[in-house]
């Protein structure tokens, strides 16, 4: 079975898992959700009287129902077997202040006669030659181990058998053995015997997996082995009552109509999924948990872009989490900007740099629009002024991509001569960046326009930070300096956008000075970074043009022409609710909430925003619970309520 689909999320700040529909754990991530990913397979099944193994999660006699349990992170999924008429309630819950995962089994004979039930599990770990896992037998339990990491499975029960060796040749049966405690395989079994169960009888079964480090475990699981499954529930569902109780700040409130249902369902899910995505010690933010660790269909999913990021800390502060925004900006940007005042493609959430295979100069210029953004918000001066000199070292960069792009020569005849002489050591600024999809090099209106409201955003800060910058008259002659370069600089770009980036015959804006295909990047130019206004006659234009050949047959929209990624022909949640956005913005309502609903009505189970639609099935595409489809959904409610206080 292939994981590219995380139907479910759970955990915590630390410890991240996802579950497939039928209760299959698939991923287990720690620490934080861009860490290790643990889990190549982990199959949990039951032998019954003398039967062989039945696999709880994929049966032919199985039947499932599964929910959240109400506000909450916790995941219930229900197995009902026809053939022996057994009953299983599974929970799963993520502690949500210690690093264990808990599965609570609760098994219920339903038949008329009596089941003899033996419990087992099937671990396997992702290893390779460099770093293969080990295990050994501990009291009730077993410990995957490499040098690095721990993966600890244990019980309230005492174990009965296990296997550590030819685990895959042992296990159909339901019955191993093994006489070693300790072994080299990646792959183990164990079995915990659940005794009868008469008709009608319930037991409880509870499984603990603790993640850590290979050196302390052992003495790490001592704390956790008499944990009160019970309470652990109890609190851990509290807590994230309260947690959706606090952030509910655009105050929704709960309705008969299916469709404010769902809507609630969504905001509600959007509420529980960002603390999970977010490094609580450097506030990074993962677009999504990991579909892809192995890249077979993707570039890999759980890094931070601080471009998606603009957007989602926009969401952030309309659920009142400034906090994580502001943590997002005061470390993450201030530990990943380059000396030069740029910031690469894409960061690990610990800030490390991840694999990237180009440069997107809108992932420097977003930094600074979403700081002043932040602070209309707040009005948060000290915010500002923390972030001040980390935003002029950005517009410096952006200085010089700009001259480069527009070919203009500051710089006076002597440092040219230099330049030429030693021309290797200057070549630090690109000309080029791709686009906002990363997919084309070139100059794109979305690069540019984002650069243009970096400038504009930057005159601001400096504006509302008058009174406490240093009026040095070096200083003051330095500031003035650069907004003159900025206001220059702007009017400059304004004009090659008006040169290059028109479509004179159609009168339509272009995406890029190479092509002309219509892409839904061109009204980044209307929204977030207003430097169109969204009801000239060029942008109505445009939109015109959109809406012939990026709108599908269902009404909702591709990213641009020839969009082939995972199959193509797919609207995307994004650019959907971008365009709502656009239309809530020319008062054309009914338009922007028939977008809106659209995305509604293709939610996933449980209120988690796929990052595509089919746009066959209307099923959802590709990552479940992506952050920035998530942004979108929360930005678009927010404007759509406060237009008339309502959404449908």
């Amino acid at each position: 079975m292939n994981k590219y689909y995380n139907r479910a999320i759970i955990g915590n700040k630390d410890l991240t898992a996802s579950v497939s529909e039928k209760g299959e754990l698939l991923r287990v991530c720690f620490p934080k959700i861009d860490g290790r990913q643990f889990v190549e397979h982990f199959h949990v099944g039951v032998k019954i009287n003398d039967s062989n193994l039945i696999y709880l999660h994929n049966d032919i006699n199985n039947k499932y129902k599964q929910q959240y349990i109400d506000k909450n992170n916790i995941l219930v999924t229900n197995v009902e077997n026809n053939y022996f008429n057994l009953e299983v309630e599974q929970t799963d819950c993520v502690s949500y202040d210690k690093n264990v995962l808990i599965r609570k089994y609760t098994l219920k004979n339903k038949n008329k006669i009596n089941l003899d039930i033996d419990f087992i599990l099937n671990s396997k770990m992702i290893s390779n030659k460099s770093e293969d896992f080990g295990s050994k037998i501990i009291d009730n339990g077993i410990i995957q181990y490499n040098r690095d990491y721990s993966f600890s499975i244990y019980s309230d029960r005492a174990l009965k058998s296990h296997k550590l060796n030819d685990v895959e040749g042992a296990i159909a049966s339901g019955t191993f053995d093994d006489k070693d405690y300790i072994g080299m395989s990646n792959e183990i079994a164990i079995s915990y015997n659940i005794g009868t169960l008469k008709p009608n009888e319930k037991k409880d079964i509870n499984i603990f997996i603790k993640l850590g480090t290979s050196q302390s475990v052992e003495s790490e699981l001592k704390k956790y082995c008499n944990l009160d499954v019970e309470k652990e529930i109890k609190e851990t569902t509290k807590y994230w009552n309260s947690y959706v109780e606090n952030h509910n700040k655009i105050n929704l409130k709960k309705s008969n109509d299916d469709y404010i249902k769902k809507i609630l369902e969504i905001y509600e899910r959007t509420i529980l999924l960002y603390p999970l995505l977010i490094n609580s010690d450097t506030g990074g933010i993962a677009a999504a948990l990991e579909v892809d660790e192995n890249r077979e269909k993707s570039g890999a999913y759980s890094y931070c872009w601080t471009r998606d990021a603009i957007f989602i800390t926009k969401a952030f502060n309309l659920l009142g989490m400034q906090t994580e925004t502001e943590q997002f900006y005061n470390i993450f940007c201030r530990k990943t900007q380059s000396k030069n005042g740029m910031w690469e493609q894409r960061f690990y959430t610990d800030t490390s740099l991840a694999p990237c295979w180009g440069y997107q100069v809108d992932e420097t210029a977003s930094v600074i629009y979403g700081i002043y953004d932040y602070y209309k918000c707040t009005k948060n001066k000290d915010f500002l002024a923390k972030n001040l000199k980390m935003c002029e070292n950005a517009v410096k960069f952006l200085f010089k991509y700009v001259e480069h792009t527009l070919q203009i020569e500051e710089e006076d005849f002597v440092k040219q001569e230099l330049k030429e002489k030693y021309k290797k050591y200057f070549e630090e600024y690109k000309h080029v960046s791709y686009d906002l999809w990363e997919m084309n090099e070139g100059v794109h209106l979305y690069s540019l326009s984002s650069i243009i409201s970096a400038f504009n955003s930057m005159e601001k800060i400096y504006n509302v930070l008058e009174d406490k910058v240093e009026k040095s008259r070096l200083k003051l002659e330095k500031r003035n300096n650069a907004i003159k370069k900025m206001n220059k600089y702007s009017a400059l770009l304004k004009d090659f956008i008006k040169e290059k980036l028109v479509d004179t015959k159609q009168m339509i804006l272009r995406r890029n000075t190479k092509d002309t295909q219509v892409d839904i990047s061109i009204m980044g130019a209307v929204y977030p970074f207003e430097i169109f206004d969204p009801k000239e006659k060029i942008v109505k234009n445009t939109v015109d043009k959109i809406n012939m050949t990026l709108r599908t047959y269902t009404g909702a929209y591709l990213r641009f022409e020839g969009d082939n990624y995972m199959g193509g022909n797919n609207p995307w949640v994004i650019t959907t609710l971008w365009m709502a956005l656009y239309y809530i913005k020319v008062g054309e309502i009914e338009e922007a909430r028939a977008c809106f609903k659209y995305v509604v009505d293709t939610a996933c189970r449980y209120g988690f925003l796929s990052e595509q639609v089919n746009n066959e099935d209307k099923d959802f595409k590709w990552v479940i619970g992506l952050g920035w489809s998530h942004a979108m959904f929360i930005i678009v409610l927010n404007e759509l309520l406060n237009v008339k206080n309502k959404i449908a």
